[in-house]
């Protein structure tokens, strides 16, 4: 699974670089810069939630009694 998404965003950006040395290339109206864009935010939020979520499952655990 992580390797096709790391084959995903590397073939992206290949496609980013070739079109963005063009000439007049727009950041805000390029698909490939949204699409990369959007993987960046879902992975950032997914790491986000599962930082929460070992955090909470610390927190709910009653100590150990001797």
């Amino acid at each position: 699974m992580a390797a096709s998404v790391r084959h995903e965003t590397r073939a992206l950006l290949r496609a980013h670089l070739s079109a963005a040395s063009s000439y007049r290339h727009l950041t805000r109206h390029c698909p490939i810069c949204h699409h990369l864009l959007r993987l960046a935010m879902e992975s950032a939020q997914s790491a986000q939630r599962t930082a929460q979520a070992s955090q909470g499952a610390v927190e709910t655990e009653s100590p150990a009694r001797a």
